[in-house]
């Protein structure tokens, strides 16, 4: 899949609609913490930061220091300040930090975004100390049932074709192996009401909802508005979401 431009209207709308809120991502703080067992003056690189969601989360989730590289400015200049933030330009393929400096890289959502996987497994080599996990928040292809995405725009699946054996395959050149899979939830507390008012603006946020022809997109709308008519009230309550946590060493 390529990566979408991310210029600032669409930096804002990813901030807007995509971020999920901290009290709805219990789950991964406590996957984060078994696989990076954080300590004092432990240093994460979040490669693919965005807004910095996750960045943020975190810092102050463990009181760790992080470094957010990301290659779109759109994106950098959405990522809030913190003393424990340092923000750099930077991808995958050239992360522009040395040797063994960082005891864990975080990737959410990104790697189905990245030309050459195998480069950036031996880069993520390069910066990361013996014995860190590489910690990997995504949806790949085969395992995508319970992403809220697919369930009303189904054709959402076909766009992504990265399997954890392709994944897995691509990190082994550089010497990574699996350490783990998890599926994982989060909860967004916006509703399936509130998820129908968003629509149109994460079609520009989401690559995947991007990739769908206009007549695909509108029949998955037309989906989850018959939803919203049907649950009435229950149509109010917060939707969770599964991805998974892939995690190599």
């Amino acid at each position: 899949m390529a990566r979408i431009p991310y210029d600032d209207l669409t930096a804002t709308a990813y901030k807007a609609v995509r971020e999920i809120p901290r009290d709805g991502l219990g789950e991964w703080r406590e996957a984060v913490r078994r696989h990076l067992r954080p300590s004092p003056g432990t240093v994460v690189a979040d490669v693919g930061a965005g807004t910095g969601q996750f960045a943020v989360a975190l810092a102050e989730w463990f009181d760790i220091d992080v470094v957010a590289v990301e290659p779109s400015a759109a994106m950098r200049a959405q990522i809030p300040e913190r003393p424990t933030i340092t923000v750099l330009e930077g991808h995958a393929g050239a992360i522009p930090l040395e040797d063994r400096s960082v005891d864990g890289v975080w990737l959410s959502l990104v790697i189905h975004h990245i030309p050459d996987l195998e480069a950036a497994a031996y880069e993520i080599r390069r910066i990361l100390r013996p014995g860190g996990p590489v910690m990997i928040r995504q949806g790949f292809a085969g395992r995508l049932d319970r992403v809220e995405n697919v369930r009303w725009f189904p054709e959402t699946a076909t766009t992504v074709d990265l399997t954890v054996g392709r994944a897995c395959e691509a990190f082994a050149a550089a010497g990574f192996g699996l350490d783990a899979l998890e599926p994982t939830p989060e909860t967004y507390s916006a509703s399936l009401a509130d998820y129908l008012a968003q629509l149109d603006v994460l079609r520009r946020a989401d690559s995947t909802l991007r990739m769908l022809t206009d007549q695909e997109f509108e029949q998955g709308v037309e989906r989850v508005r018959c939803a919203v008519k049907a649950e009435g009230e229950e149509a109010a309550e917060p939707r969770t979401n599964w991805l998974d946590l892939l995690v190599l060493r």
